[in-house]
């Protein structure tokens, strides 16, 4: 076998191997087209309704004007900024943001994991009912939702005050929707489920995966079904979990918009607004309703900065403690 002597040149060794790097990933490229023609879509559609529209934050800068447009607008520089974070409104809204976020993913993050070990454990026809019944209300509009819980809640002939007051665990009706002591606990119960459903798919899709010799092996050992679910269930579906958590943290300012519009519109009293604020409908109020433009897009803008820098530091948490991290 003849021996071929390469000339040692840091140049043309560098460019042989740039070369031939791009023309292995342009092949794997080709290869693999059926793939990168389902992906298409989805980056079309991020960049048309995700990053197209990110031009308008200059109008946080700016004293926009609806009629002059975005070039013709006076610079205000962080004018709007400082209006917001000097806002009477600016801790309670925060407060409420970070409260029912928080709320949410202590609550909702466990639910669907605890459901889906649960539904691990049975099987036939049950199983398979329990994952529709709660898959549902997924589905489900939020308009929808909100008509049941108003006509549940009603204090005139509503199946939870009829109940408890047959119950006798109160003696007169009570005005759920309009108390704010109850608002947290409604929202969240109302998130959970309808979410937990979905959920539990992805989780039970892992659990699925597992290998079933390990189950075998845990068994031969002695090992019972709850030393199996916490050794070897719980273990393998870890990255998931981190993953999961890792979003929802990034997400924890994403406290709900639709979920507390829609529960707060029959309520014209405002009774309940001190504790149902949030970031997104205050900037939904200031923007639309009171067309401020600029400083809704400012409060916006500065939620959005929030939520990537939250979503850094878990992801880099992660990754510094864990070996599951997003990048």
């Amino acid at each position: 076998m003849k021996k071929v002597n390469v000339p040692d040149h840091p140049q043309l060794l560098g460019k042989g191997v740039t070369q031939t790097k791009s023309v292995s990933g342009w092949k794997r490229f080709i290869g693999q087209w059926e793939f990168q023609v389902m992906i298409w879509p989805a980056l079309l559609f991020l960049l048309i309704f995700s990053y197209g529209p990110m031009w308008g934050i200059f109008i946080a800068f700016q004293d926009y004007n609806l009629f002059a447009g975005v070039k013709n607008s006076p610079w205000v520089g962080f004018m709007h900024f400082r209006m917001f974070f000097e806002s009477p409104e600016f801790w309670s809204v925060m407060r409420n943001t970070f409260a029912i976020s928080l709320l949410k993913l202590c609550i909702g993050f466990p639910a669907p994991i605890i459901l889906a070990l649960m539904l691990n454990e049975v099987a036939g026809k049950f199983k398979r009912v329990v994952q529709t019944v709660t898959y549902v209300p997924h589905f489900m509009s939020w308009i929808v939702i909100s008509g049941l819980v108003f006509s549940m809640l009603a204090v005139d002939n509503g199946a939870v005050n009829e109940l408890l007051i047959a119950l006798n665990l109160i003696h007169e009706p009570v005005n759920w929707m309009s108390t704010p002591e109850y608002f947290w606990g409604i929202l969240v119960s109302l998130n959970v489920w309808k979410e937990i459903g979905f959920g539990s798919i992805v989780y039970l899709a892992a659990i699925i995966g597992i290998d079933p010799a390990q189950y075998e092996s845990a068994s031969i050992d002695g090992a019972s079904r709850f030393q199996q679910i916490f050794r070897i269930t719980i273990p393998n579906i870890m990255p998931i979990m981190m993953i999961f958590l890792i979003l929802g943290i990034g997400n924890i300012l994403n406290a709900g918009y639709e979920d507390i519009l829609v529960l707060t519109k029959n309520l014209s009293n405002g009774i309940v607004l001190p504790v149902a604020d949030v970031i997104d409908t205050y900037v939904y109020q200031m923007g639309i309703v009171n067309q401020r433009f600029s400083y809704a897009t400012a409060a916006g803008l500065f939620k959005s900065l929030l939520s990537v820098t939250l979503l850094v530091v878990a992801n880099t948490l992660a990754r510094k403690f864990g070996k599951t991290s997003l990048w």
